[in-house]
């Protein structure tokens, strides 16, 4: 198999915002100094979450959530022969990545809801200890993303992590992705500058 072009521009970048916003939401969630940046994190978060939603519709091959729908006796399947070092090399998401990710959306959600339900004092006094569990089950997912990671990684001789940077994974040329238009990357950045705005001045 050949290098080929697996992830666009708009999924990488829309990829590593979000792991660097989540990242300095959690570091600055237990603070009163840094209450602002926790905020606009987490509405930064919320701006990518809602770009890689529409993404997921309208994004090249590999990004659309068509292309990762699968059961979870695939994943289980998948899980099991991996853990036997037999597992199917797939060239998008894998069956039980599939999975993390759908996850990790709802759970980013549901953390930025709880969060913003919590700082804008609308309901409970409990959605403080909801949010937290939350965000600690989301580390938890966030875990077994980068462990499966690492694990296929090692069963396929293929840095995983490096092509969510290089866009590039080994594959037959027919499975590569055209290139992008930029405007597609001017979108998330807008959603993220337009969601991040909305949390510093509110």
């Amino acid at each position: 198999m050949d290098k080929v072009k697996v992830w666009d521009l708009p999924t990488r970048v829309g990829h590593w915002s979000l792991v660097i916003a989540f990242t300095v939401a959690w570091l600055s969630g237990d603070s009163e100094h840094w209450r602002l940046v926790h905020v606009v994190a987490g509405y930064v978060m919320a701006g990518v979450l809602v770009f890689r939603i529409f993404w997921g519709l309208a994004g090249s091959r590999h990004a659309r959530f068509s292309s990762f729908l699968f059961s979870p006796r695939d994943a289980a399947a998948y899980l099991k022969g991996l853990l036997k070092g037999e597992g199917r090399h797939w060239v998008g998401h894998n069956p039980a990545g599939s999975y993390a990710i759908y996850g990790l959306i709802l759970l980013g959600f549901s953390v930025i809801l709880s969060g913003w339900a919590a700082y804008a004092e609308v309901g409970p006094e409990e959605l403080d200890d909801v949010h937290e569990v939350l965000v600690n089950v989301m580390l938890g997912l966030v875990g077994l993303h980068v462990t499966g990671a690492i694990a296929s990684s090692l069963l396929h001789r293929e840095n995983l992590i490096r092509g969510m940077v290089t866009g590039y994974k080994r594959g037959h040329p027919e499975e590569a992705i055209p290139g992008m238009r930029a405007a597609w990357l001017l979108l998330l950045f807008g959603c993220m500058i337009a969601a991040g705005w909305y949390g510093f001045v509110s």
